[in-house]
């Protein structure tokens, strides 16, 4: 899927790689505004509609992209955010670890839903692709099927042996209770 060129045809739209996961749709992309056209990142990422948006970037990402208020930007389109940095080409820290369950939860308590769940690091690929194929995992797919697919919309998912070690050590999660209205 791929946004709308913007008015400067020298700014690259960010891409969303999206594949099917529990019933609803899991997205990898590039920090918004990466490619120069912020503003026409954050309308594609709105009218995308996700229910959660993980940014794996650093503080120190966002600003060099000009996306400092990027979190507030989502929440104020009604979308949850989580921001769990972590440094290019690496793995989760102690911070990380503490808040996955959590935010794994919510994350697949949304796609379970038939909601979409956007995770984005500054390229897309390595730190995404790693936190992409966890939660593949966590929602009950087998990691070598779940690492196929995920690299088959994103060959470059997954960039380091400490990547591959942290998303495979996985356990399938019990699916997450949806609550519905009536």
């Amino acid at each position: 899927m791929r946004a709308t060129p913007s008015q400067d045809d020298t700014a690259q739209n960010v891409v969303f790689n999206a594949l099917p996961v529990g019933g609803g749709i899991l997205g990898l992309s590039a920090l918004p505004g990466r490619g120069g056209d912020y503003r026409g990142d954050m309308e594609h990422l709105a009218s995308w509609t996700p229910a959660l948006v993980i940014s794996l970037v650093t503080e120190v990402e966002l600003l060099e992209a000009g996306a400092g208020d990027l979190g507030q930007r989502i929440q104020d389109k009604g979308t949850r955010w989580a921001h769990l940095p972590i440094r290019d080409a690496g793995a989760p820290d102690a911070a990380f670890q503490e808040a996955w369950p959590e935010v794994s939860t919510r994350a697949r308590r949304a796609l379970l839903g038939g909601g979409r769940v956007l995770i984005h690091c500054r390229g897309g690929c390595g730190r995404s692709g790693m936190v992409s194929l966890r939660l593949m995992i966590e929602a009950g797919e087998a990691p070598d099927e779940a690492l196929e697919r995920l690299r088959g919309v994103r060959a470059c998912a997954i960039e380091t042996d400490a990547q591959m070690r942290w998303a495979m050590a996985a356990e399938r999660q019990p699916a997450v209770f949806v609550r519905h209205s009536r």
